[in-house]
């Protein structure tokens, strides 16, 4: 039995390394999430900005300027123009489309919920050295192992906070992207039917 714990006591602490490495590259990701979130605020208010006249007249085959833009919903509506005539792929690009933003939505929710696991992780893998530590009377190791279990933990929340908040964000984005781009496929089907 105590060649079995020895075992799990040394899987468990060969856990920290890993995870701290992760905890970290993690919070680099959150910092590129949070930048990319900006830029695709201000793509956005941007691209609404050109597409709001046409939509509101709706005058839907008239919108050509946004060939050069990047933001997924400038890309597809590009698409759905492009293939007026063809009712089965428009069909298809919605479909592709939606996978594209869940495909977006994944790096947040990886954030999400990777970020309290690793904390948790962090927190518990150091609590076995330190009450080793404290039962062996050494303090100073019990106080080191204690401050990467709180670091790990504040910096998984962190984590964790970053990406639901990105998450919530780019929901609501998609969800009116998605309005957007089905009324643009309904008015190409509806301005077709009117010249025949």
């Amino acid at each position: 039995m105590e060649l079995f714990e020895k075992i799990l006591f040394y899987l468990s602490t060969g856990l920290l390394l890993p995870v701290i490495i992760l905890i970290l590259w993690f919070i680099i990701r959150g910092i590129i999430l949070i930048f990319q979130c900006y830029l695709c605020y201000v793509e956005r208010l941007r691209v609404n900005k050109q597409l709001k006249p046409f939509l509101e007249e709706r005058s839907i085959s008239e919108i050509k300027d946004l060939s050069g833009n990047k933001q997924l919903l400038s890309r597809f509506i590009q698409k759905l123009l492009a293939n007026q005539n063809d009712l089965s792929y428009r069909d298809k690009i919605l479909s592709d489309f939606e996978v594209e933003c869940q495909k977006d939505l994944d790096k947040s929710r990886t954030l999400s919920k990777l970020g309290p696991m690793l904390g948790l992780m962090g927190t518990l893998i150091p609590m076995g050295p330190a009450l080793a530590g404290l039962a062996a009377g050494d303090i100073a190791a019990m106080s080191s192992q204690m401050q990467i279990a709180f670091n790990t933990t504040v910096l998984g929340l962190l984590i964790g906070g970053i990406g639901f908040l990105t998450l919530q964000l780019k929901q609501r984005w998609y969800a009116a992207d998605l309005n957007v781009i089905e009324y643009v496929n309904t008015s190409i089907t509806g301005e077709l039917n009117e010249k025949k």
